[in-house]
């Protein structure tokens, strides 16, 4: 029975250290994102193609589309929350929490599947470690 204990065990921290690994990478995606959507807009209204001093830069169609910015930010949270999430289900803390940033982990499909199986399946040890 010792055995069962660690394999659950084992299961919750992977599932933790996969939510974790997930929120790096969206956080570094949606980093990405939205440096690239405000980057490029920049470089390109204001240093390929400046205004002229009666102004039309409302005649410019940006070529990298305003709404990336959108994504990218929620992104980012997404992946805030999944490695708080992660580090919850380490140290066994709130299951709420560990399994909302299991879910926040589901954008990158792999790591976010196994992490919500694996937190899910180890909800017991939650209680266990309080009690």
């Amino acid at each position: 029975m010792e055995s069962n204990s660690n394999s659950k065990s084992g299961l919750l921290t992977a599932g933790g250290v996969l939510s974790i690994i997930a929120g790096i990478l969206e956080v570094i995606g949606g980093v990405i994102i939205t440096l690239l959507t405000v980057g490029g807009r920049i470089m390109f209204e204001w240093i390929i193609f400046p205004s002229p001093p009666g102004g039309w830069e409302h005649h410019i169609m940006p070529i990298i589309p305003f709404w990336l910015l959108i994504v990218g930010v929620p992104i980012i949270v997404l992946g805030i929350v999944a490695i708080v999430g992660g580090i919850s289900a380490i140290r066994r803390g709130s299951f709420g929490l560990s399994l909302a940033g299991a879910i926040c982990a589901l954008p990158s499909i792999i790591l976010g599947i196994l992490a919500v199986i694996f937190v899910s399946v180890s909800k017991k040890e939650f209680g266990a470690v309080r009690g």
